[in-house]
C-alpha cells in the first residue's frame, strides 16, 4: 500500500471519529489492555456505569442483607421485570412482555416446552444449520422428549455464501410445521434476517414462531410488538454488556399472556401472591411466569448501568454508528486485503447484515492469533472466518483502520 493512499484512508478514520456523535461514551468503558477490541459480539466490555450497578447491588447487600428484596434500588423482588421493562427501548415490547432470568438455553427450553405441541401430522421444527449449538441442542432435546427423531427438524441449508435464503425459509413452511425457530442474525456470517416477513408467512400458517436475537439485541432495533412472534430469547453479555455470564432475556407476545408455561417456578407465580406459599401454582401474567428459579442478583446488577447507558445513547444512533462502522470494515477489506485472498461474508446492503462483519479467508484459523498478538481482538468461526465486531460505544474508526492494517501486516509476512 502507497503513502497515499494510507494517508488517505487515515485522514478519513479521523474525520469520522471526530465527527461521530456517539464519541464521547467511549469514556465510559474500560478498555482491555489486549490493544484494539473487536469481539464485543462474544463479550462486551464493561462500562463504568455497570460497574456502579454491580457496586451497588453488593453494598446493598452488605447493607440490608435480606431487606434488600423489598428495600434494594431497584427491589429485587422486582428486578427481572424492572430490566425488562428497561430492555424494551431497544427491543420492543411493553411492560409485562419481557423478563431477565436464566440463561438463553434454558429459556429457549422452557419457550419450546410450552410451543412445540406435535399433533397428527403438524410436528416438524423448522430451523437452520448455522443457528447457534446450544439452539440446536435445545431443539433436538425437545424432540426426543416428545418422542421425535432428527427426522423431525427440518433445517433449511445455507447458500454458496453462506446465507439463509429467506425464500428457502419460506418454502419450508406447511402444515406439517408446528414451529418455527431461527437467530436475528446469523452469528457466523452476521446476516441480518427479514424478522417481519418471515414471521407473518408463518404465523399465517398457524405456526409457532420464535427468534433467538442474541447477535442483535443491543445493535440492531427491533420491533417485537410489531413484528409479533411468539416468543424470542437472547443473552445480555454481548451488546448488551451485561458482563460474563450474565442472566438472559426472553420475550412474550401479549397474544399468550395468559398462557400457563410448560415449567413451573416459584419466581414464576404471581408476585401479590408468592409469599402465601401456596402449594398450587399461580402464574404472573406475562413473560415473569416463565421464569423458573430465583433472579442471580449480582449477575444481573450490571445491566441496570449497561442498558440505562445504551438507553441513553439512543438505539437508533447504535445502529446508525454500527453500520458506519461495518461498511468502513468492508471497504477497507476491498481495498486492502482483497489482493491477499480475504472476502467480505457479511452482506453488502444495511438492512441485511448485523453489527459484525465476517471475512473468509483459507488461513483464518492462523491469522486470528496473529492478531491477537498484535493487539487485535476478532475471532475465528470454523472453518475459515474471521469475525470483527467494531462495537458503537466503544470502537473508532481509527481501531478499525489500525486492525485492518495489521491483518494485512499478518498475511503480506505470512505469504512472503
Amino acid at each position: 500500500m502507497s503513502k497515499a493512499a494510507a494517508a488517505m484512508w487515515q485522514k478519513e478514520a479521523e474525520e469520522r471519529d471526530a465527527s461521530d456523535p456517539l464519541k464521547e461514551f467511549r469514556a465510559d468503558f474500560y478498555l482491555p489492555n489486549t490493544g484494539i477490541y473487536l469481539d464485543g459480539n462474544s463479550l462486551g466490555l464493561i462500562s463504568r456505569r455497570a460497574e456502579k450497578s454491580l457496586s451497588d447491588a453488593v453494598d446493598a447487600w452488605r447493607r440490608l442483607a435480606v431487606q434488600g428484596w423489598e428495600e434494594g434500588e431497584p427491589s429485587w423482588f422486582y428486578l427481572a421485570e424492572t430490566l425488562g421493562e428497561m430492555l424494551t427501548a431497544l427491543v420492543g415490547g411493553n411492560p409485562g412482555d419481557l423478563v431477565v432470568a436464566g440463561s438463553t438455553t434454558v429459556n429457549l427450553h422452557q419457550l419450546l416446552a410450552t410451543f412445540y405441541r406435535p399433533k397428527g401430522q403438524r410436528r416438524l421444527i423448522v430451523a437452520d444449520p448455522l443457528n447457534f449449538p446450544s439452539d440446536l441442542y435445545a431443539l433436538k432435546s425437545q424432540l426426543a422428549l416428545h418422542g421425535q427423531d432428527e427426522s423431525a427438524l427440518r433445517l433449511v441449508m445455507p447458500d454458496e455464501h453462506g446465507w439463509i435464503r429467506e425464500e428457502d425459509v419460506l418454502k419450508a413452511l406447511g402444515p406439517e410445521v408446528a414451529l418455527l425457530l431461527l437467530p436475528a442474525v446469523v452469528f457466523s456470517s452476521g446476516q441480518l434476517l427479514d424478522m417481519e416477513r418471515i414471521t407473518k408467512s408463518a404465523r399465517s400458517q398457524g405456526i409457532a414462531v420464535g427468534w433467538d436475537l442474541s447477535h442483535s439485541a443491543g445493535v440492531v432495533p427491533h420491533r417485537l410488538h410489531e413484528v409479533d412472534p411468539d416468543f424470542a430469547v437472547f443473552c445480555t453479555y454481548k451488546y448488551l454488556n451485561g458482563g460474563p455470564g450474565a442472566p438472559a432475556a426472553l420475550y412474550l407476545s401479549p397474544r399468550h399472556r395468559d398462557r400457563l408455561p410448560a415449567l413451573w417456578g416459584w419466581f414464576g407465580g404471581d408476585k401479590e401472591r408468592q409469599f402465601e406459599m401456596s402449594p398450587a401454582f399461580r402464574p404472573a401474567r406475562g413473560a415473569g411466569a416463565f421464569q423458573i428459579g430465583s433472579p442471580h442478583i449480582l449477575s444481573m446488577a450490571p445491566l441496570k448501568g449497561s442498558l440505562a447507558l445504551l438507553a441513553e445513547a439512543g438505539i437508533d444512533r447504535v445502529r446508525a454508528k454500527s453500520l458506519a462502522l461495518t461498511g468502513f470494515v468492508m471497504a477497507l477489506t476491498d481495498a486492502l486485503l482483497a489482493d491477499q485472498g480475504v472476502l467480505v461474508l457479511t452482506p453488502r446492503e444495511p438492512k441485511r447484515r448485523g453489527g459484525h462483519v465476517a471475512l473468509r479467508h483459507p488461513r483464518a484459523a492462523e491469522l486470528v492469533p496473529l492478531l491477537r498478538r498484535a493487539g487485535v481482538v476478532g475471532d475465528f468461526r470454523p472453518p475459515d472466518i474471521i469475525r470483527l465486531c467494531p462495537s458503537p460505544l466503544s470502537t473508532r474508526f481509527s481501531d478499525v483502520l489500525d486492525a485492518v492494517l495489521q491483518l494485512r501486516a499478518a498475511l503480506t509476512a505470512s505469504s512472503s
